[in-house]
């Protein structure tokens, strides 16, 4: 499995290694577990790390049909890319994947978000992209019952975001895609970074309730990127210039 130190392939809008991760600690900060693969309860505010791998599908199974954590030794994945991000718990975050010289299909095309060990939790393989077609925008919910992660999902919006634009591509009736010969390091006009909302869900240490995945809820899939002074130029804005 590749190291979660990622050089220059891939740069994170949040924390990325563990001494950036250290220095960046807030004082309402409680929890002390930095690395993507220790358990750990938290409480809101608290700091959470957790992990994104890239690799193809095949590569999360064991023996082809159960899926394990990118934590478990027993997965092969050799031809893998590993983000770290460590944002707030029950903050809404907008994370972002560089891939001016990254490009999610050169390992597999696929994504799996996890964290834990003995609590291992993780979510489906998520397609991300091909030779022909790149999904640049998600939506991850990190759900935890007692402050402890039970789960992580993908929230599909069913195309709804990009239905009266034809620049972009509906897979699976779920994923909003466009043409990788687009993308800026394919020979096109566009920044492919990929771009990911998180919002948090279920009831923290103390049992208070996680609620920025109602926010979140409220939202289109593309709204987000407005309120960042950095990602001004969005993928749709981008597109809106050169067509």
């Amino acid at each position: 499995m590749a190291s979660p130190h990622l050089s220059a392939t891939i740069s994170l809008l949040i924390l990325t290694a563990a001494a950036s991760l250290l220095s960046a600690v807030q004082s309402s900060d409680t929890n002390r577990v930095y690395s993507p693969c220790s358990d750990t309860k938290v409480q809101r505010s608290d700091g959470f790390t957790f992990g994104i791998t890239f690799a193809s599908r095949a590569s999360f199974f064991l023996n082809s049909s159960l899926q394990l954590s990118p934590c478990d030794r027993r997965l092969s994945l050799s031809n893998s890319q590993i983000s770290v991000f460590r944002p707030k718990v029950d903050e809404i975050s907008l994370l972002t994947i560089n891939t001016s010289s990254f490009f999610p299909d050169s390992y597999g095309g696929y994504m799996v978000a996890f964290a834990g060990r003995k609590y291992a939790a993780r979510s489906i393989p998520a397609f991300v992209a091909n030779s022909t077609y790149i999904v640049t925008s998600f939506t991850l919910v990190l759900e935890y019952k007692k402050g402890r992660l039970q789960n992580l999902y993908w929230k599909r919006d069913g195309c709804s975001s990009c239905s009266k634009n034809s620049n972009f591509v509906c897979l699976n009736n779920q994923d909003c895609a466009i043409k990788t010969t687009d993308c800026k390091n394919r020979g096109g006009s566009v920044d492919c970074s990929l771009g990911i909302q998180l919002a948090f869900s279920g009831t923290d240490k103390h049992l208070s309730a996680l609620n920025s995945w109602y926010e979140v809820e409220k939202l289109r899939q593309y709204s987000l990127y407005g309120l960042y002074a950095n990602l001004r130029d969005s993928l749709t804005g981008q597109y809106n210039k050169i067509f």
